[in-house]
């Protein structure tokens, strides 16, 4: 569904919770997501998209596939 390229945080917050994740959680400096045991720390672009490095970065910290996420 959402496509692997510059992202709103609000529509990787709902592709991520469509993945089995919950959140996200109040945390330090950054919001939080969880499944299980992985943590991933969401970040916040102040008004601005997620690049698609960054949302490359973060897929692979989650242990998500490039064609995992295209289908969520």
């Amino acid at each position: 569904m959402p496509p692997f390229g510059p992202i709103r945080r609000r529509d990787l917050i709902s592709a991520l919770r469509r993945l089995g994740f919950s959140g996200p959680y109040s945390g330090g400096r950054h919001e939080y997501m969880q499944r299980g045991g992985l943590v991933l720390t969401i970040p916040n672009p102040h008004g601005k998209d997620i690049g698609p490095k960054l949302l490359g970065v973060l897929l692979r910290q989650a242990g998500i596939s490039r064609k995992e996420w295209e289908r969520a």
